[in-house]
């Protein structure tokens, strides 16, 4: 059996808080052109998975981080600007100021962070955005089905596997759960096959996403939430759920595959 994570209700941050953070998130990617530092601003502000790794502190500190299908680094951006504004936010003798709410876990530092990406633009205008921030992170151009994966403690996989078909997801599901530490975490948003509409206008907006970014329109292979959960438990994760499409009408799920 599978445990749904439910967010609480006291636990959405102040629209003040969250607009210095997208602003210190996007900032990097101004000199890298309008079209990087827009996409920025329209995927971190607009897509609820951002908040919800740093509300249910499901990214641990020190953590060394696989993000596959990085595209143009926005993770590893909005993690580097999550711990400063912690940091700042952090007054005389520990208290917090409002600059980060007093019931979200401490924004984690990251050991290393490694972003795979199958385009070049995008690997480009990571590089060109973040490589002056001197981050412990690096962006290599690479498909995520042969591209070596180093050791590490969690890999986030944020709408990416439907992209190649149902063997191609296994192995690289495979290879993501012997590149993990012990207690290590698997961070993978899927979208729901079986939710009906929401599912339908996911696709959709995934084709126009895709068309508009300049790739070819794909075939996607998508699986019901329920054979997600199966494939994840029979490689030995444990799972929770946590739904993904707050403020959107999409279908989309949080799956949080634990090792051990």
């Amino acid at each position: 059996m599978s445990a749904q994570l439910t967010p609480s209700s006291d636990a959405l941050a102040t629209p003040t808080m969250l607009s210095t953070l997208l602003d210190r998130a996007c900032a990097p990617y101004r000199p890298a052109g309008q079209f990087a530092w827009r996409f920025a601003r329209g995927k971190l502000g607009g897509d609820p998975a951002f908040q919800g790794l740093l509300r249910h502190g499901l990214i641990p500190d020190q953590a060394r981080v696989l993000d596959l299908g990085c595209g143009q680094g926005l993770l590893a951006s909005w993690l580097a600007a999550a711990r400063a504004q912690y940091e700042e936010s952090q007054g005389q003798h520990g208290h917090r100021s409002a600059g980060w709410p007093a019931h979200w876990p401490a924004a984690p530092r990251m050991q290393s962070f490694h972003g795979v990406e199958l385009m070049p633009r995008d690997v480009a205008r990571a590089n060109a955005a973040l490589g002056p921030l001197r981050l412990p992170a690096r962006f290599t151009l690479g498909d995520i089905c042969d591209v070596p994966f180093e050791p590490c403690d969690v890999v986030v996989i944020l709408d990416v596997l439907h992209y190649i078909d149902i063997d191609a997801q296994d192995a690289v599901l495979t290879r993501v759960r012997d590149a993990l530490a012990p207690k290590g975490v698997l961070l993978l948003r899927i979208g729901d096959a079986s939710a009906g509409l929401p599912f339908k206008i996911s696709n959709w907006v995934d084709h126009v996403v895709t068309f508009v970014r300049g790739h070819r329109l794909p075939r996607l292979y998508c699986r019901s939430l329920s054979d997600w959960q199966a494939a994840l438990r029979k490689l030995g994760f444990q799972v929770q759920t946590l739904p993904m499409s707050e403020g959107t009408p999409f279908a989309n799920i949080l799956l949080v595959a634990r090792l051990g």
